[in-house]
C-alpha cells in the first residue's frame, strides 16, 4: 500500500513528521488547500515528466504550471507529463496522492523554485486523502535539494 511506504519512508527519514489522513480527499490542490485551511500554492504538487529518456519527479507549488521555455532551458528539453497508469508503476502511488516520498526505487527529484515563497508545504502523502506538512527547507532535505525554474506560478493580481 502506498500511504504505508510513504509513512514507512518517513519514519526512518523523518520521524517528526506525520501523514495526516483525511476524511475529505486531498486529491486535488483545491480539496486539499481547503482540507488544510492554507493557499493553494501551498500545497506541494508532485509531478511525473518525461525529458528525453529520462523519467523525473518536479515538486512545485499547486498554483504553479510548467512553463515551457523554463523547463526546456532546466530539464535540456521538453517534458511530457506521464500517463496515470505509468506513474503508478513508478511511484507506488495514483495519480492525487503522487508525492516524492516511499518510491519502490530511485528516481531524480527537482524542486521548482516557486516553493522558496513559503515557509510551510503540504505535499501528498502517498493516498489521496492523505497529506504530510513540512517545511520547504525539509522538503528539500528530503528530496535531494535540487532546484531548478521550470514552473511559472500564477502573475499577481493588480
Amino acid at each position: 500500500m502506498s500511504l504505508q511506504s510513504v509513512t514507512d519512508d518517513l519514519a526512518k527519514r523523518a520521524p517528526d513528521l506525520t501523514v495526516e489522513v483525511t476524511t475529505d480527499s486531498t486529491a486535488t490542490v483545491q480539496t486539499a488547500a481547503i482540507v488544510h485551511d492554507v493557499e493553494p500554492g501551498q500545497i506541494a504538487k508532485t509531478l511525473c515528466i518525461r525529458v528525453g529518456g529520462e523519467v523525473m519527479l518536479l515538486v512545485t507549488r499547486g498554483d504553479a504550471r510548467l512553463d515551457n521555455q523554463k523547463s526546456k532551458a532546466a530539464f535540456g528539453g521538453r517534458p511530457r507529463m506521464l500517463g496515470a497508469e505509468e506513474v503508478e508503476q513508478l511511484t507506488s502511488h495514483r495519480v492525487g496522492g503522487v508525492c516524492p516520498f516511499g518510491l519502490p526505487g530511485p528516481l531524480p527529484i527537482r524542486l521548482d523554485v516557486s516553493l522558496k515563497v513559503y515557509d510551510l508545504v503540504i505535499p501528498a502523502g502517498g493516498y489521496t486523502h492523505a497529506s504530510v506538512r513540512m517545511s520547504v527547507d525539509q522538503l528539500a532535505q528530503l528530496c535531494g535539494d535540487q532546484w531548478v525554474d521550470a514552473c511559472q506560478p500564477p502573475q499577481e493580481q493588480h
